[in-house]
């Protein structure tokens, strides 16, 4: 009784089954059925739906583009408005310099016979204009007082210098308050003035 059951029918005339026949898989086939699932060529399939090849854009990279781009709009429109006001600027300067030109028309006071200089300080450097002994004392007591315009120091009475004042305010060169300290006006001391070509 040491036969297997197996033997024991071979024993009786029974034929051993035979071994069931595999059928041949298409290449790259393997037990699971085609590679990739029913997406199929053996590609994965995509993840959400994007772009192969892209990787997705975090929040933050979005946000921080944005950001970007604000910027960069905000400061272009900075430099066109700083343009147009420099713009701007310039054309009031050019018509007050016209009115201040037309304001001035035979009203200068500048003498040819002038020899005195008289020095002040206008736009952080020394100046000086030539007047006659009257006039320095004039200047002095703020009778009188300086425009520049056009690169010329003109001598005006103090009402037009008062006018020009308000047409053109940087053109004011030299208003003297008679009761100003030799510290608030240095060179209205009279070692100051003094004719340039005198040699000492």
């Amino acid at each position: 009784m040491t036969d297997t059951l197996r033997d024991q029918l071979l024993s009786l005339g029974f034929k051993a089954a035979p071994a069931p026949e595999r059928k041949p898989g298409k290449p790259g086939q393997g037990k699971g059925g085609p590679r990739g699932g029913a997406h199929g060529k053996g590609r994965p399939p995509h993840k959400g739906g994007q772009a192969q090849g892209k990787p997705a854009r975090t929040q933050e990279e979005i946000d921080l583009g944005k950001a970007w781009a604000l910027r960069a709009q905000k400061e272009k429109q900075e430099r066109i408005e700083a343009e147009q006001r420099k713009q701007e600027e310039a054309r009031q300067r050019r018509e007050a310099r016209a009115k201040l030109e037309a304001l001035l028309q035979g009203k200068v006071l500048n003498a040819e016979e002038a020899d005195i200089a008289r020095h002040f300080e206008y736009g952080g450097k020394i100046k000086r204009i030539y007047v006659t002994a009257d006039q320095l004392k004039a200047l002095n007591a703020g009778e009188l007082g300086v425009v520049q315009l056009n690169g010329r120091y003109l001598l005006v009475d103090a009402a037009v210098l008062e006018e020009a004042g308000t047409i053109f305010p940087q053109a004011v060169a030299l208003k003297v308050d008679p009761n100003a300290t030799a510290e608030e006006d240095p060179y209205a001391d009279p070692r100051y003035q003094v004719p340039d070509d005198l040699v000492w």
